[in-house]
């Protein structure tokens, strides 16, 4: 049997499944939380920190990752304060900077306020995301590939680099990539990079209502969990 708890969303008292993310609730109920390396049926790493909220406990607050935090009775979230606003528009700007080559990431971009990009393009084709590694893990089971290396050398790779027997060529870690769908104009030439911004009128009517997700198709491109 389900058991539920009484959760403080926003100002907003939600009874949330015991057990369930903070993330997935907040989603539930019409709450956007921007995210990237979140998927539904996979297990969460908090890679991407995209949705990050501040956790409010006996008068002190944290910041943390809401897809790895569970919720609890009578815990108390916020999930748009200018503190969460200011951290999470620098990170979509260090995504976006980092692979402006997806739309997925220049879409994030958008819904996360970014207008300028402050730190150079650097064009990389992975952002560590671990959607890849994670469903061929735990769906397939067949631990194909897996990260290698660590701090700037970390990246996704097959054993000792070579392909095993082992993979079963399923295309799932492809199909999860958000690295997959390039930008509406196509792909940006190394040098070339640039903020798309064009779905920005997407977002019209967020202004009027903060924190709510205003079904835009701002996640259609990587799967958000609005679309699971």
């Amino acid at each position: 049997m389900l058991q539920y708890v009484n959760v403080n969303i926003d100002g907003a008292i939600i009874r949330a499944i015991k057990g369930t993310s903070v993330l997935d609730t907040a989603i539930e109920y019409g709450i956007c939380i921007p995210h990237l390396c979140h998927v539904s049926y996979l297990s969460d790493i908090g890679a991407c920190r995209l949705c990050i909220v501040e956790h409010v406990k006996n008068g002190r607050s944290e910041i943390t990752t809401s897809c790895t935090l569970n919720v609890e009775e009578g815990m108390v979230i916020m999930t748009n304060t200018d503190k969460i606003r200011k951290l999470r528009h620098n990170l979509a700007e260090l995504l976006v900077a980092q692979a402006p080559n997806s739309r997925a990431i220049q879409d994030i971009a958008v819904r996360c306020g970014v207008k300028e990009v402050r730190y150079p393009f650097r064009n990389d084709d992975c952002v560590l995301c671990g959607r890849c590694v994670r469903v061929c893990t735990e769906i397939w089971k067949a631990r194909a590939i897996g990260f290698v290396g660590r701090g700037k050398d970390r990246h996704v790779d097959y054993p000792f680099g070579i392909r095993p027997e082992f993979c079963k060529q399923c295309g799932s870690c492809i199909e999860l990539c958000p690295m997959t769908i390039t930008p509406c104009d196509g792909p940006m030439k190394p040098g070339e990079e640039y903020l798309c911004g064009k779905c920005e009128s997407q977002l019209i009517i967020a202004d009027e209502t903060p924190g709510s997700c205003v079904w835009c198709e701002l996640g259609e491109s990587f799967g958000c969990a609005r679309y699971a």
